[in-house]
């Protein structure tokens, strides 16, 4: 009752070993977690996301605010010009204000002398 079997070796060259045979254990990772995978958004999902989170989003904070976003991203676009061009929108707002006083102040000084050059 005895079987014969036949064993077969395979003998590889030093050289052609290392092409031939894949000597790293990636096979036999475990697949990762679900905390370790990086999910990634499209510009889309992202303002979708966005979009549906933004009343939960607090309105100032060092970072995951309102307040966050804002100065990340007018740092990416250019915030400093944009303040510049601010300041200089306020500044032209008070010379108008101040020359509009100014005119106010000289259309009332003609009214007074108009009523009183017409009554008296």
């Amino acid at each position: 009752m005895s079987q014969r079997i036949d064993l077969n070796r395979k003998v590889y060259d030093k050289s052609k070993y290392q092409k031939t045979i894949n000597t790293s254990f990636s096979e036999l990772l475990p697949p990762p977690s679900p905390q370790e995978e990086i999910q990634t958004l499209t510009v889309g999902e992202f303002f979708d996301a966005y979009s549906n989170l933004f009343y939960d989003i607090p309105k100032t904070g060092e970072i995951n605010s309102h307040e966050y976003l804002i100065k990340q991203s007018s740092e990416y676009v250019g915030g400093e010009a944009t303040d510049s061009e601010i300041e200089a929108l306020l500044n032209e707002i008070n010379n108008l204000r101040t020359e509009l006083l100014e005119t106010q102040q000289t259309l009332a000084n003609v009214q007074q002398e108009l009523a009183t050059n017409i009554n008296g």
